[in-house]
Parts: C-alpha cells; structure tokens; sequence
C-alpha cells in the first residue's frame, strides 16, 4: 500500500459516563479510533482539562497507539463528559455538560500546518456550540487543500446548534453523513421542501450523502443521481448502539480515500458498525476477520 491517508478528527473528546461505568467518547475520538484501526493515520484536534480525567484520557488514547499532540490541555476547564441513559433496547440518550475544555479548542500554528496536509477531516456541529471551538474548525477547514475529503458528521444533540451553524457547515462540507432521525430535523430546520436529499445536493457542493438507519441499513446517495442502499448486518447480541455512526463514518472515509465502490463501502462499513453494537461503548477492537475485509484495497486516491 501507498502511504497511510492522514485524516483529522475535529471536536470534543470526553468521557461517556455509562450505566456500567466511563467510557471514552466524542464523535471525533471515536471516528479517529476506528480509521487508526483501518490503516489511517488519524489524529483528533480537541482538548481536555488539566485534571484527572484529562490525563486520563490521555494515557488511554496513548495505549490505543493514538497520537495526542493535538489535544489541548486546558487548564481553566475541566474535562469534558456526558451522562448517558440507555433504553430497554439499547439507545442512548445524552446529558452534555457545559463549559469544558472541548468548548475551548484553541487555533495553533500547528493545526493549521497539519491542516494544510490532511486528506480528509471530519467535523460535526456538536463542538460547533461555542464560539472558540467554532472559529477553530473553520480555520482548520479553510487550510484544508481543494481535494480535501470534508465530511460533516450531523450530530443534533439538545439545543446546541442553529440553522447559522448548519447552513455555514454545510458550505464547507464535500460529504454528508447524516442519520434517519437527524434528516428531517435538518430539512426542517433549513426549510427544505420535497425531498431533502436532492434539496441537499442541489444546494450545496456535495459530493455524498451517507445516511445511516440504525438496524434497517444505510444508503449513498452521490451526485450524480446514484443510490447504494443496503439492508444492514444485525448485531447479535446488542449492547448498545454507542459510537456505531462514527464508526460507519471512519469507514465511510477510508473507503473513499482508497477509492473504493461505493456499493463496497456500504456494506463494509455497516459490517462495522453492526460490530461496535456489539460490544459495550464506542471503542471496541476490531476483530482480525473484519479488519481482513479491508486488505488488499484499490490505491489510495483523494475524492473531492
């Protein structure tokens, strides 16, 4: 294979404060896991407090191999966490708390530098709430190069985002992944009548749109006007459905970024997805029979 892409994670890292116990969480940490696992050379940009929980998140990225040069210790605010609750079937409700180091991403020299290398790097509009973290993923996607892969990873969590927000996301997206129950949020949200997908595509410069449909399946829409739709892969037994999307778009990107058919992507992502929901948290290992999938893959190539 050719040299590993180089994809960054932008946004909160913190810890998922379960029923069962804390695990390590953040839609970026957690994509940035799984691409690590499917060869990338994946790095979050985030931050975490000077305390007890910050360093602890650090040692544990650095025992998952994962770089943490990027992640900012703060030390006027704490690390970030969020209560969960799971239902009788598994899904998780959130309670984020407020003001934490995530809130506060600063923009260095540094990340614009990486920035300007990236081939792809993945946003959400989670971490877009405050001002501080918001300045600094735009600045960090307006270094990006033009054949940057951009991927915006909706995640609508409580009140933390506006149409402001979304719309400027949106504008410097190349791909969407959203999910069933996000979808008319965000076409409600944008006044989008019809049917929102062609909405989305025709508005905005996208190149995909990934929308994920929990146990029924995924599907792609290009473009071009194509459409992959796959039934999904059940997990048995199922834990809980944690980090499942950002795994789906860990392997959403190395697909791309390796040229893969789309058809392909679909089903080896959902492969992974299914996985993670069955095992507890976001961070399961990948299982050497599911990792085999993923060898052999066409030349890297960027998509945008």
């Amino acid at each position: 294979m050719t040299t590993p892409p180089l994809i960054l994670a932008l946004g909160e890292i913190l810890w998922d404060l379960l029923p069962d116990g804390k695990q390590l969480g953040g839609a970026p940490g957690n994509f940035a896991f799984h691409a690590a696992q499917l060869g990338a050379r994946s790095l979050t940009i985030s931050a975490v407090g000077d305390d007890a929980l910050g360093r602890e998140i650090l040692g544990r990225l650095a025992s998952l191999h994962l770089a943490t040069e990027f992640i900012n210790v703060d030390p006027y605010h704490p690390t970030g966490t969020v209560t969960v609750s799971l239902d009788s079937a598994g899904h998780p409700s959130y309670a984020i708390h407020e003001n934490t180091a995530w809130d506060f991403i600063p923009t260095t020299p540094g990340l614009l530098e990486i920035a300007a290398k990236a081939d792809c790097v993945c946003f959400g509009t989670l971490a877009q709430r405050s001002p501080t973290s918001r300045q600094t993923i735009h600045a960090a996607l307006a270094r990006t190069r033009p054949d940057c892969l951009r991927i915006l990873d909706i995640n609508f969590r409580q009140n933390y985002f506006s149409r402001e927000i979304v719309e400027q996301s949106l504008r410097l997206a190349s791909v969407l992944k959203i999910n069933d129950q996000e979808l008319p949020v965000l076409a409600g949200l944008l006044g989008l009548a019809g049917d929102p997908i062609r909405a989305l595509l025709a508005g905005y410069r996208l190149r995909l749109i990934a929308i994920t449909r929990g146990g029924s399946g995924s599907a792609l829409y290009s473009a071009d006007g194509s459409l992959y739709e796959h039934p999904g892969h059940p997990a048995q037994p199922l834990v809980d459905t944690i980090g499942a999307g950002d795994s789906f778009t860990a392997g959403l990107a190395v697909g791309l970024l390796r040229n893969m058919p789309l058809k392909q992507i679909n089903d080896l992502a959902s492969r992974l997805a299914s996985f993670v929901c069955t095992r507890p948290g976001a961070t399961p290992a990948l299982p050497a029979d599911l990792l085999s999938r993923w060898s052999n893959p066409p030349p890297l190539v960027t998509l945008c």
